[in-house]
């Protein structure tokens, strides 16, 4: 036992950084330990569930139905029976597609070759759909995720050293399928905005869903189309890496390039019918409603939704214009024919002209995003970045196609049946998209914002820079893992007993209170919640792009 105590403690040596406190050490190594334990064998034949044991009388004709009325009748090519990062073996023991995504970053420190086999095996033909689509978990296949696998096959990519291109090769061929899948089924009017109707924030919205919105309307979706955004910055920051030793991924990183100027151009005004998505009086994204006979409703909820173009930001670092050439010259063209648009979405690094920065939003409008979010009145919480506004806490209604809707800030659990009243995105601090937020932050500061200041918290008159910001950000979220005066850390759920068998097992929640940070949901939930461990093992220098990863 000696022994091996003492082999684990030389190997979280080189994971976890020196200097690291020993209480952060601590939540890291039981966060690591966690997402560890809760792998577990997942088998799921789609075709011998839907068509039942030959042995047996056959199964209820329920369970044929066509979908959405059936389970997973569209899936008959799922044929898993994979060892599987679960969610929470204990209350979630099924794989979620973007919550798996979210593990592989943290499992990236600790065993990366796992962590790229998960990425790689959710889009294997025993899994993806024929047309692209990514599972998204055990009882509904169906249901539209957000695109979150390029992200994290980039972050698992840079976790490992940066030298298998093997890896991401593999990966970016499958999530081009699944780009066309998006494409293809979430763009219904060619618009470049897209209706992804669910995607994984619950409650959020005042439509959660798609098929909740009044009959002959649609909702343009401001996360959506971010997440798009997002998602082709990712995969052009892949084309790109590939193509410095392989030029056929040369062009491939100027389509992607071309797809997100399209998503850009139609977020901020949208044909004959000019629905926009920015809503320039209050300085916020927006979704928008859009009638039979075009006429617009702005959904006035400020909440993550509004939030999320933040994220589709990418560094291309200098040697991108010396050695792709076809996306220099792509480049080049839009400079000289399109240079209004090109100035507004790809800006140049302050000390090297060469070094662009891409991003769905411009300087202006990311100050007044930032004001939003930097405010503890609206989004800043003691513990991290608020799901919704607490200038909600009043409550907002929203009268749209004769309905009359109310939503409220909700610090804590769901006050509502809905998702079973466990599950509440209308309020609270939640570790994922908090640290896509912070990751965005720090690659503007590693790019075109690198001199760029605001005030940190928003009216206190002290201006701080991006990576500064992100930083205390970062604080406040591994914070909840601190223990205080009491011994107790804000994280710890309401239930938790006292004492020094408890204190040194902190407790990874499903999510955080708004306003105290208490643990709230499934209190083992150390999938995305293990993201603490990458926060405490991620150096500031792993967001320079003045180099190429692979040649550190």
């Amino acid at each position: 036992m000696a022994d091996r105590q003492a082999e684990a403690d030389a190997f979280y040596d080189v994971v976890i950084p020196a200097g690291v406190p020993d209480e952060d050490r601590l939540t890291a190594r039981r966060a690591f330990a966690g997402l560890l334990w809760t792998k577990q064998l997942y088998r799921y034949d789609v075709e011998e569930w839907l068509d039942g044991d030959p042995a047996s009388p056959p199964p209820p004709w329920e369970r044929l139905r066509p979908e959405p009325d059936g389970r997973n009748t569209a899936w008959r090519n799922v044929a898993l029976a994979d060892v599987m990062s679960m969610p929470d073996e204990w209350e979630y023991p099924w794989f979620a597609t973007w919550d798996l995504a979210f593990h592989t970053v943290a499992l990236a420190h600790v065993d990366p070759a796992f962590a790229k086999a998960q990425l790689v095996l959710l889009c294997r033909e025993w899994a993806q759909h024929p047309n692209g689509q990514l599972p998204a978990y055990e009882w509904a296949f169906s249901d539209v995720n957000p695109p979150v696998h390029a992200w994290a096959a980039w972050q698992v990519y840079l976790r490992d050293g940066a030298w298998d291109r093997d890896f991401l090769i593999r990966i970016l061929a499958k999530l081009l399928l699944n780009l066309s899948w998006w494409v293809n089924r979430k763009d219904s009017e060619g618009s470049d905005l897209f209706e992804g109707g669910f995607l994984g924030m619950d409650n959020i919205g005042v439509f959660d869903r798609s098929r909740q919105v009044p009959k002959g309307w649609r909702l343009e979706q401001s996360d959506a189309t971010a997440w798009m955004a997002f998602v082709c910055l990712s995969l052009m920051r892949i084309a790109q890496e590939l193509g410095r030793t392989n030029h056929a991924y040369d062009d491939l990183a100027t389509t992607f390039l071309e797809r997100f100027l399209a998503i850009c151009r139609a977020m901020r005004s949208f044909g004959s019918m000019g629905v926009s998505l920015w809503d320039e009086q209050d300085g916020f994204f927006y979704d928008v409603l859009v009638g039979p006979h075009g006429e617009t409703e702005t959904m006035r909820v400020r909440s993550l939704v509004g939030l999320l173009p933040l994220l589709a930001v990418a560094n291309c670092p200098p040697w991108v214009r010396g050695e792709l050439t076809d996306f220099d010259e792509s480049l080049r063209w839009l400079e000289r024919h399109r240079p209004d648009e090109v100035a507004s979405l790809a800006t140049t690094h302050p000390a090297d002209s060469d070094a662009l920065t891409f991003a769905v939003v411009d300087p202006a409008r990311m100050t007044q995003l930032l004001s939003r979010l930097l405010d503890e009145g609206e989004f800043l919480s003691p513990h991290g970045i608020r799901s919704v506004s607490a200038a909600h806490r009043d409550g907002v209604t929203i009268d749209v196609a004769g309905m009359s809707m109310v939503m409220h800030y909700t610090p804590g659990e769901s006050d509502s049946g809905l998702f079973g009243g466990n599950s509440n995105w209308r309020g609270p601090v939640w570790f994922p998209l908090n640290v896509l937020l912070v990751d965005a932050l720090h690659t503007y500061a590693a790019g075109s914002a690198a001199a760029m200041t605001v005030e940190f918290p928003t009216g206190s008159g002290e201006r701080l820079g991006l990576h500064d910001i992100a930083q205390r950000i970062e604080d406040r979220l591994v914070g909840l893992f601190r223990p205080g005066s009491d011994g107790r850390r804000p994280s710890d759920p309401r239930d938790l007993l006292d004492g020094a068998l408890w204190s040194t097992q902190p407790t990874f929640s499903e999510y955080f209170h708004g306003d105290t940070g208490t643990g709230l949901g499934a209190s083992h939930q150390t999938g995305w919640t293990a993201l603490v461990a990458h926060l405490i093992c991620t150096p500031q220098s792993a967001y320079d792009p003045g180099e190429s990863p692979s040649d550190r």
